[in-house]
């Protein structure tokens, strides 16, 4: 197992790094918060450099990159805008490597090229109003009708619907003695008929945020099944195991340069006749975050791994989602104090990472629910 990059992993990350300081840069960042405005230019750039086709295969398009590069990307990236990796994480997992593990090969000729050339971005939904972490309690329903299913419920925390040309939809196509079963994906065009989404004033990740999602009467042809009727749930844990890599490297990206913004601070902020960062409760703080920072990226870096060969464990997805989010959340915490009235002014922009990372322990599944999963494969 190592965990070392190789020589084209460093000319990919500093292709990207230099595209990026380009194209998102701190104001850039700022902006699409203050405005609530999706990155487009930067998300854009990505796609015209062929990014979005890492994961994808030759044949389709694509680069036919490994889980540990889609992690290199997806951390870079976060430590440009958090935001900016999170929807190319739901282009990634929603719409390449859910369609190319489960789907049909008209679905992957269809959908994947466009995901790649950045003209086909996706959303996840899933969670319900009354089903956030018991999320196989889902109740809204798919009824056949002749070559079409029809779509009546309502979904709670859709994030990026409202840029999406795609969702893919969990819904309970019949009932059965285990909630588990009965339930079946579809890959729904948002622009169908009958799809309202209403934006939720969000605490933080503004400039895309999440959606409250209601469906009437939504025909979706039988061509839009993913996987088999009455399977989708193995397909939504599949792809959740997929989520928490990118998820987490994303997030681990944002806490870096979190950490290296207030590093930068107390190297040069003077109080008492020198710098902040020579008081040893302040360089404690920063080692304690370095711990965080690096057992972080390793745990990154092993999930990745344990996915190319075949052996990631829903344990193994629920360590790595708990330590990073814990650690973001701890990380923005620790670096707006050390900037004290500057890190709590909105004119700077530490406020955002703070506000940013408290989703990380919510979202994705909440970190007691992670807990409750590692205490499980215990025997506890």
């Amino acid at each position: 197992m190592n965990f070392g990059i190789t020589s084209d992993q460093e000319a990919m990350l500093g292709h990207v790094r230099a595209l990026l300081d380009d194209v998102c840069g701190m104001d850039y960042v700022a902006r699409c918060d203050e405005t609530e405005t999706p990155p487009r230019e930067a998300f854009q750039a990505l796609a015209r450099n062929g990014w979005l086709g890492l994961i994808a295969p030759e044949e389709y398009g694509g680069a036919g990159g490994s889980a540990t590069d889609l992690a290199l990307l997806l951390e870079e990236t976060g430590n440009h805008f958090e935001e900016l990796g999170l929807w190319l994480f739901r282009s990634f997992t929603f719409g390449c490597y859910a369609v190319l593990r489960h789907g049909t090969e008209e679905q992957k000729r269809r959908i994947v090229p466009g995901v790649i050339a950045g003209e086909l971005s996706f959303a996840f939904g899933l969670t319900e109003p009354d089903s956030g972490s018991d999320a196989a309690a889902l109740r809204t329903r798919a009824v056949a009708d002749g070559d079409h299913f029809v779509i009546n419920g309502r979904k709670q925390w859709t994030s990026g619907m409202d840029i999406a040309q795609y969702v893919l939809l969990a819904v309970r196509t019949s009932d059965q003695a285990r909630k588990q079963q009965g339930i079946s994906t579809f890959l729904v065009d948002t622009a169908l008929p009958g799809i309202e989404v209403r934006r939720i004033p969000t605490l933080g990740q503004r400039a895309i945020g999440t959606t409250e999602v209601t469906y009437t009467d939504v025909r979706v042809p039988r061509s839009a099944l993913l996987g088999e009727l009455d399977r989708g749930w193995s397909i939504c844990e599949d792809t959740l195991r997929y989520e928490r890599l990118c998820l987490s490297a994303a997030r681990i990206g944002a806490a870096r340069r979190a950490f290296e913004y207030a590093l930068d601070y107390a190297k040069t902020r003077q109080q008492f006749g020198k710098t902040i960062g020579s008081f040893q409760v302040t360089q404690h703080k920063f080692a304690d975050m370095k711990v965080l920072l690096d057992t972080s990226q390793a745990l990154v870096r092993r999930y990745a791994w344990l996915m190319e060969n075949g052996r990631a464990e829903r344990a193994d997805a629920a360590v790595l989602k708990y330590h990073v989010a814990e650690s973001y959340k701890t990380i923005s915490d620790v670096c707006l104090q050390v900037l004290g009235g500057y890190g709590y002014c909105m004119e700077y922009p530490m406020q955002r990472f703070f506000r940013d990372s408290r989703l990380a322990t919510i979202g994705g599944g909440t970190s007691e629910i992670q807990k409750n999963i590692i205490a499980a494969t215990l025997g506890l």
